[in-house]
């Protein structure tokens, strides 16, 4: 079954590759769905996958990529919404 959830990760996630290593994380799991920055210098994730894989997700999340710096993660169940892949905006 496809779930989908909202994420926004605080922290220093912005300037770090936060994005595209979020995609790439997406696409190794099947997830689609986008991941972009905020104003506020949070990173807001859109996510829809099955539900182990949007788990293992968002265990990734709350680490980010090396040079990350996550202090929160979260999500929001969404409506189960139609991507065709994992984009950076």
């Amino acid at each position: 079954m496809t779930i989908c959830v909202k994420c926004l990760v605080t922290g220093r996630v912005q300037g770090v590759f936060f994005r595209a290593s979020t995609r790439e994380q997406a696409l190794s799991l099947g997830i689609t769905g986008y991941a972009r920055n905020l104003a506020d210098g949070r990173v807001e994730v859109m996510a829809c996958g099955e539900k182990s894989a949007i788990d293992q997700f968002r265990n990734w999340l709350s680490r980010g990529p090396a040079a990350a710096q996550v202090t929160a993660v979260t999500c929001e169940p969404q409506e189960s919404l139609r991507y065709q892949n994992f984009s950076v905006q």
